[in-house]
């Protein structure tokens, strides 16, 4: 992205050559959310598991839901500092 936000011509063009590969954002959005939902429901289940509580076991799912959202978006972030790599 450039300094004022908007997306310059390589990051348009990696964008181009994803959905050309068939991953579109609505499609990598879809993804993650499933991947989330899926994550959780693990968590849920083996919370469950070790507690024998359901409302414990759904404490504990609901605040790793908003914890690893946060931390992904940290995480993604950081990366986009690092060139590892970057063409």
């Amino acid at each position: 992205m450039a300094a004022d936000g908007s997306p310059t011509r390589d990051s348009t063009a990696r964008q181009g050559q994803a959905e050309r590969r068939g991953e579109t954002r609505l499609r990598s959005i879809a993804k993650a959310v499933s991947w989330r939902l899926v994550g959780s429901l693990d968590t849920l289940v083996l919370s469950y598991l070790f507690t024998g509580n359901v409302l414990i076991a759904g404490s504990i799912a609901s605040t790793e839901t908003v914890t690893k959202t946060v931390l992904y978006y940290l995480h993604e972030r950081g990366w986009a500092l690092v060139s590892l790599g970057r063409a």
